[in-house]
C-alpha cells in the first residue's frame, strides 16, 4: 500500500468572472496559489467549490484544467458525488484517466426523500472501488444520510478502495475516535473537515489530515505539524491564533470567504457566487478581511 496521505488538503474555490461565467485562467491561479500555500494536496469540485452550481460541461472543464495545470506538483482529490451510480462511475473513470490521486464521495442522495440505504450506498462505493482509485467518504449533514461507525468500518474492511474518511458531522471527534478504534488499520486516513472549526478536538481523536478551505491552509498546516510532533501545547497555541478567522469563515461566510480573500489578494478577479446563493454582505466582507489582515495568510497577498 502507498504511504498514507496526511496533512492539509484545502478545497479549491471555483472562480467566476463578474458576469458569472467560468474563469478558467483564475482556476489556474487558484491551483498555483494553493501549491504555494504549502498544501499537502487539494480537493476540487467539492461543495465548497460550488459544485452544485456547475454544469456537467463546466465540471469536466474544471477537472481537466485543474489536473493538467497541477501537473503532479501535489496530489488532487476530485469530488464525484451524485445520486446516480452510473454518473459517479463515469466521473471517477474520467478523474482517474486525468491523473487524480483520489476521489471523494458522499452517499447517494437527492433532496430530502431520495437517500441511499446502506445497501445502495455500499453497492455504489463498491462499483467505484473497481475503478482503482482510493476513495474518501465525505460524512456530512448536507446529504441527510446517517452513516454509522459500524457501517463505515464495514465499507473500509470490505471495499479495498475505501481508505479515507472526511468526518464533518456534529461531535466529529467522537465519531473519528470510534472509527479509528473499531476500524484499526483499515482506516488509512481519518480526516477533519468543516474548515477546521473542530480541528484540535479532531486531532486529539486521531485525525491525521484536515480538509480546510483555501483561505488559510498555510496557517493551519503548522497546527497539524506541531500536533503530529507531539507538541500539543504549541498546536493549541497556534490554533487559538487562527480560530477567530476560521470561526468567522465557518459561521458567517461559508464558501464565499475564500473567494473574497483570494480576490483581495489578487489571486482571482471576482468573488462572485452564482444565484441563488447571495453575495457576501459588505459589512460581513469587511469583518472577514479585518480578521484576515491580522493573520496575513498567503492568499491575501499572493497576487499583489
Amino acid at each position: 500500500m502507498a504511504p498514507a496521505y496526511t496533512g492539509v488538503w484545502p478545497v479549491a474555490p471555483t472562480p467566476f468572472n463578474a458576469d458569472g461565467t467560468l474563469d478558467v485562467e483564475g482556476m489556474r491561479r487558484v491551483i498555483d496559489c494553493i501549491v504555494d500555500q504549502g498544501a499537502d494536496g487539494v480537493c476540487i469540485l467539492a461543495n465548497f467549490s460550488e459544485q452544485f452550481l456547475l454544469t456537467d460541461e463546466e465540471r469536466e472543464t474544471l477537472m481537466r484544467v485543474s489536473l493538467e495545470h497541477m501537473d503532479g506538483r501535489i496530489p488532487v482529490i476530485v469530488t464525484c458525488s451524485h445520486y446516480s451510480t452510473d454518473i459517479v462511475v463515469s466521473r471517477v473513470t474520467l478523474a482517474k484517466s486525468l491523473g487524480a490521486a483520489m476521489v471523494m464521495l458522499m452517499p447517494p442522495y437527492h433532496g430530502a426523500l431520495l437517500k441511499g440505504t446502506e445497501a445502495q450506498t455500499y453497492e455504489q462505493f463498491a462499483r467505484v472501488g473497481e475503478i482503482g482509485l482510493p476513495i474518501m467518504i465525505q460524512d456530512a449533514p448536507l446529504s441527510g444520510v446517517e452513516m454509522t461507525v459500524p457501517f463505515l468500518v464495514r465499507l473500509a474492511r470490505e471495499i479495498e478502495a475505501v481508505q479515507y474518511f472526511k468526518i464533518e458531522t456534529p461531535q466529529a471527534a467522537g465519531k473519528l475516535r470510534g472509527l479509528i478504534e473499531q476500524g484499526g488499520d483499515a482506516i488509512v486516513g481519518p480526516f477533519d473537515g468543516e474548515e477546521g472549526i473542530t480541528l484540535m478536538a479532531d486531532l486529539d481523536a486521531g485525525a491525521t489530515g484536515s480538509m480546510t478551505s483555501a483561505t488559510l491552509p498555510d496557517l493551519v498546516k503548522p497546527v497539524l505539524a506541531a500536533h503530529a510532533a507531539g507538541d500539543r501545547a504549541k498546536a493549541a497555541a497556534l490554533y487559538r491564533e487562527i480560530l477567530p478567522l476560521i470561526n468567522y469563515e465557518n459561521r458567517q461566510c461559508g464558501l464565499r470567504a475564500c473567494k473574497t480573500v483570494m480576490m483581495e489578494g489578487g489571486v482571482i478577479g471576482s468573488d462572485v457566487v452564482r444565484h441563488p446563493m447571495p453575495q457576501l454582505h459588505p459589512a460581513t466582507r469587511a469583518g472577514l478581511l479585518e480578521l484576515a489582515r491580522e493573520l496575513n495568510p498567503l492568499a491575501l497577498t499572493w497576487g499583489r
